[in-house]
């Protein structure tokens, strides 16, 4: 049974869809030595990590509170146009 288990998770996370990123010479050579000085090896899952720890802190600093009832957010469905 765990076979399995383990067999639907790796599936679930499978990276099927492709992200282009264009950067100028300065912004490349920038992350270049971001790499170089801190011994980053794999830049795709350097990027990946980077652009997925910015989303959920934004989406951490947008989440309603119990305090903030009107404030519109991501996660108020109600929201009239």
């Amino acid at each position: 049974m765990e076979v399995r288990k383990a067999a639907y998770k790796e599936d679930r996370l499978r990276r099927t869809s492709r992200l282009s990123l264009m950067l100028n010479s300065r912004e490349m050579k920038a992350l270049g030595i971001y790499c170089s000085r801190y011994r980053v090896k794999n830049k795709s899952e350097f990027m990946r990590a980077t652009i997925m720890k910015a989303i959920l802190k934004r989406f951490e600093e947008e989440h309603p509170t119990l305090w903030e009832e009107n404030e519109h957010s991501l996660f108020n469905q109600n929201v009239s146009r």
